[in-house]
């Protein structure tokens, strides 16, 4: 006798077997199989749409960390041809169109995201142990990953400039690649690069007011902080002052009023920042000010002096 106390019917419910046929039909084997009825499969898709797969399965290393490398190509597969895409809507100009630069942006966003995804691989890469990776190095030598064909055809098609690049064993790069690999890099090299094709693109006049506009902002700000200005409007005021201590109210050689005409040029109108100047205004006496309560003082003390910015850099040393 089992001693599972559910077999009994001591709790007053049945149990109702579980069975593919019953007057209930199970809803999750509602669907209906279509493979059985032929046409392409998921297998074949895969060796129709990735050449990869092709060479991994047939030219697979005698190795158990080899698929570790290979999937790297295949993001590279999928990278070149997002690539190509945006590089086919700049070059047909039809980027002003907002349903075309919305692809541009969706297709550049996976990219970045392929990317950093491939920086996240090398974490698994580093579960091979320092002998599996002499192994894997063993059966591929002579070759190289410098050899890889996708990684080189998206360096050229981002915009990766010729004359930069770094000698390999002081030979071209693509000496390294023979026939039709060689020929595409040669293609690639000839076509209009991705940098190029932004940098092509015609500015709209909305954008050049933007940019004026944002210009004479950036000036503004930083007449802020211009010790030149700063000197300039105190230079005039010791003006006014000793002019009206040597010449009093006697006209200008120029034939001005003088010291009126030179004090009316630092008067409010020349002050940018009236409101600053007018704050005092808003204050108080002392005696007027409510007392704090002892405990916000207490805290508001506490946290100014355990602020780290309180603190000089020497002091914190």
């Amino acid at each position: 006798m089992s001693g599972c106390p559910f077999l009994g019917n001591n709790f007053g419910y049945t149990f109702k077997p579980l069975s593919s046929q019953g007057s209930e039909e199970d809803k999750s084997q509602a669907g209906v199989n279509r493979a059985s009825k032929g046409g392409l499969i998921y297998g074949n898709y895969l060796q129709c749409v990735s050449f990869v797969f092709h060479i991994i399965t047939v030219k697979r290393l005698p190795t158990d960390d080899d698929l570790l490398f290979a999937a790297y190509e295949l993001w590279f597969k999928q990278i070149l041809w997002e690539l190509d895409s945006v590089r086919e809507i700049f070059q047909n100009g039809h980027v002003r169109d907002e349903r075309n630069m919305l692809k541009v942006v969706t297709r550049m966003h996976r990219v970045v995201v392929i990317l950093k995804l491939l920086v996240q691989q090398f974490s698994v890469l580093e579960t091979m142990t320092a002998l599996d990776f002499n192994d894997f190095r063993e059966y591929l030598s002579p070759a190289s990953g410098f050899q890889s064909l996708q990684f080189r055809l998206l360096e050229n098609k981002i915009g990766v400039l010729q004359s930069l690049r770094v000698p390999y064993n002081r030979r071209h790069y693509r000496d390294n690649f023979r026939g039709k690999d060689n020929e595409l890099l040669l293609k690639s090299e000839q076509e209009r690069t991705l940098l190029q094709l932004v940098e092509a693109k015609e500015e709209s006049e909305e954008k050049e007011e933007q940019m004026a506009e944002f210009q004479k902002q950036k000036e503004v700000l930083l007449s802020l902080f211009d010790e030149k200005r700063h000197e300039h409007l105190l230079s005039k005021d010791n003006h006014v002052c000793m002019v009206h201590r040597m010449l009093g109210s006697k006209a200008g050689t120029g034939g001005s009023s003088g010291y009126q005409y030179l004090r009316s040029t630092v008067s409010d109108r020349y002050k940018v920042f009236v409101d600053l100047f007018n704050l005092s205004t808003y204050l108080v006496p002392r005696h007027w000010i409510p007392k704090m309560n002892p405990v916000i003082h207490k805290f508001l003390y506490t946290a100014e002096y355990c602020d780290s910015s309180y603190f000089s850099s020497d002091e914190s040393d």
